[in-house]
């Protein structure tokens, strides 16, 4: 099962989301898109909460009050960290997470330890309250396919674009011809 939250701290609204134990995390890790912001309480067993960015969006992009709502959301679903009254929270890129072979179910390294960013947390009931009533799930959801689908999509804008541009830089050769033709 899949948690989604909806955060409306910024326009138009993000969607979070959270696998329900270890196993689900474990795809999450698997088949995660790109555009994915991974959130842990830091040295802590937690949710993986992942923010998906919108296309073009930078993880410097996100606004501090979405990275809070992030972070109050992974601390909320620690079982050490919910009991504390502030924790650090890591977060990176999902291209950044590293999985090795020897690794535990649910467990991540980093690529690149200088692109994970580190945030202190205190404990702000408001905020999970509000997250909470957005609160859905869904079941049997296939990640694999998603992320075929996610790909598919992108290679089908990949070869317009590609197939307009040549065909720009055609007319263009034409034109610039035409021009010489006339000189």
């Amino acid at each position: 099962m899949v948690y989604y939250f909806t955060s409306n701290v910024v326009d138009p609204p993000a969607v979070l989301y959270m696998g329900d134990d270890k196993e689900e995390n474990e795809l999450l890790i698997k088949y995660g898109w790109p555009e994915d912001v991974w959130f842990h309480v830091d040295k802590l067993s937690s949710a993986h909460v992942y923010l998906r960015l919108q296309t073009g969006q930078q993880i410097s992009d996100i606004s501090e009050d979405l990275i809070e709502d992030c972070c109050q959301l992974v601390k909320a679903n620690s079982i050490e960290g919910c009991k504390l009254s502030e924790t650090d929270v890591v977060y990176t890129m999902w291209s950044n997470l590293k999985k090795t072979g020897d690794m535990v179910t649910g467990q991540v390294g980093f690529h690149k330890n200088k692109d994970v960013k580190k945030v202190r947390v205190q404990k702000q009931r408001e905020i999970i309250n509000r997250l909470n009533k957005t609160k859905t799930h869904a079941t049997g959801v296939d990640f694999r396919q998603l992320r075929e689908q996610r790909d598919m999509e992108e290679r089908t804008k990949s070869r317009k674009k590609n197939r307009n541009n040549s065909l720009m830089k055609k007319k263009l050769n034409e034109r610039l011809l035409n021009e010489n033709q006339k000189i």
